[in-house]
């Protein structure tokens, strides 16, 4: 459903509730936003591709040279990490990641 069909059933669009709280598109409160939410995703999905691997965060660190408290900032989604470690972290997973630029 386009965004034109929900306001006919008077229905907000999500993206002009997040507008409405975190400002528009390209705005410095929205890219703050926009970035936490990638790494809150980014750290679900660590989260979830360790406990599949029937990891503990500690072994996980372990098997890449770091400690249990950064793994867990990671999947808090509080840790700004270069693409570089995003990459380490998967494949201490035995899994690989792609980039793709939209």
């Amino acid at each position: 459903m386009d965004n034109k069909e929900l306001r006919r059933l008077n229905l907000t669009p999500i993206e002009d509730l997040i507008a409405e709280d975190f400002g528009e598109v390209n705005t410095p409160e929205r890219n703050q936003f926009d970035m936490e939410c990638d790494a809150f995703v980014i750290g679900e999905q660590l989260k979830a591709e360790r406990r599949r691997a029937g990891l503990t965060q500690e072994q996980l660190a372990d098997r890449i040279g770091t400690k249990k408290s950064f793994i867990s900032r990671v999947e808090k989604g509080r840790a700004d990490i270069q693409l570089s470690t995003l990459v380490k972290l998967f494949n201490g997973l035995g899994r690989q990641i792609s980039v793709r630029v939209i």
